[in-house]
């Protein structure tokens, strides 16, 4: 067995034990006050110098004895606003849960950050260690590129990894080129003027309104957009009135644009805007469309995917990867670190029904759970992949 596996084997409790740390206390969104007090105590402990560049976003590095590249790895820490419904005895209570894993991220990099101590030696270069706030919101990525996260050492390749449930344990995923979707989240308020239900006609009624848009909004996907490009809109949430016999003053959208061509996802977001807009205005009221955050569609760079990989085999054998071309329309903001360094993203297996009952619910699902020995996988993934790069890109 490789080296990496074995050392990372015999730390496999202290993962676990920031794993469910983390678990119990997620957080939501840009400050991760526990989350980031944790993670730079672990650290410290590990004798590391921790710096907060921004809001709850945390660089530490380690150089070896001889000089190199640099190399980053990046973990996100943030959670989700809603309530957790698994039977784990380190379920969460407080009203939001990680159910997209970023916990599993969080304590993978953190178990990384002890093997490259112990490993010291043996890098040729540097590697930074990145802990990110807000993934979901897709602000926590341009937050740490403005911050200066790639300068200082400067970064050469950087790499993230993201459990993956459904898919076989320790099972690895990697896209060639754009392989996840850039989204655009997006709000659009509608105002009309309220009244009486029992007299329509003194008023001008939002929901009628919104219930225009919303249907008008598919025909770009369905009509304006080539079936050989993947697009989706979706709303998500729609928000209107209080009352039975009330008509409302205002009506409130959010839904997201998802696309794997950047030209696609601003072409949608323009015809929205119309539609919005001229629609609204068809039936006497006003309405606009307001981006919220966004994130590009992720390039990884098929040169270091495919090295990076090879690595990866080393560590857990030729079947454990599966490289593809295309994507899926999920979006995650490391996107953004991809169009300023070379990046891989990659996506490991975290368990399916057929290994265990518990395991396979989709992500962001109330009831996900992670197979959690795959926690060892990513943190050797890590710690290897890195140390192979820099030795090999002198």
């Amino acid at each position: 067995m490789n080296k990496f596996m074995e050392q990372a084997k015999s730390i496999k409790d202290e993962i676990v034990g920031y794993r469910r740390t983390i678990h119990q206390n997620p957080e939501v969104g840009a400050e991760l006050p526990k989350t980031k007090a944790y993670v730079i105590e672990k650290l410290k402990e590990f004798g590391y110098d921790p710096k907060e560049i921004c809001e709850s976003g945390i660089v530490a590095t380690i150089e070896g004895n001889k000089p190199g590249k640099t190399f980053l790895l990046r973990a996100d820490m943030d959670a989700l606003p809603m309530a957790e419904a698994t039977e784990c005895d380190f379920k969460a209570n407080n009203g939001c849960m990680h159910s997209c894993g970023h916990d599993m991220h969080t304590a993978m990099l953190l178990g990384a950050a002890k093997l490259l101590k112990e490993n010291q030696d043996e890098i040729e270069g540097t590697v930074k260690l990145v802990f990110q706030p807000d993934e979901e919101g897709f602000t926590g990525a341009k937050k740490m590129l403005e911050a200066g996260v790639l300068n200082n050492p400067k970064v050469d390749a950087a790499m993230a990894m993201h459990v993956h449930s459904g898919t076989p344990s320790n099972v690895v995923l990697c896209g060639l080129g754009t392989s996840i979707a850039g989204c655009n989240r997006f709000r659009i308020v509608v105002k009309g003027l309220g009244c009486h239900g029992a007299m329509p006609e003194l008023g001008v009624d939002p929901i009628n309104i919104a219930a225009h848009i919303y249907i008008s909004l598919q025909e770009i996907i369905s009509r304006e957009i080539s079936a050989t490009k993947p697009a989706v809109v979706t709303i998500g949430k729609f928000v209107g009135g209080e009352a039975p016999n009330i008509i409302p003053n205002e009506v409130i959208m959010e839904g997201t644009i998802r696309s794997l061509d950047k030209e696609v996802g601003e072409f949608i977001f323009n015809r929205m805007k119309e539609i919005v807009e001229s629609t609204a205005k068809m039936f006497r009221g006003e309405a606009e469309l307001i981006e919220l955050s966004s994130v590009p569609p992720l390039a990884n760079d098929t040169d270091l995917a495919k090295e990076v990989t090879s690595y990866i085999k080393d560590l857990l054998g030729e079947k454990s990867v599966c490289l593809f071309e295309g994507g899926g329309m999920g979006s995650e903001d490391f996107a953004s670190y991809s169009y300023e360094v070379p990046s891989v993203y990659l996506m490991l297996g975290a368990g399916t029904k057929q290994e265990n009952s518990l395991y396979g619910e989709p992500m962001h699902n109330e009831k996900v759970v992670f197979n959690e020995d795959i926690l060892v996988t990513g943190a050797a993934m890590h710690t290897y992949c890195a140390i192979m790069w820099l030795k090999n890109n002198k």
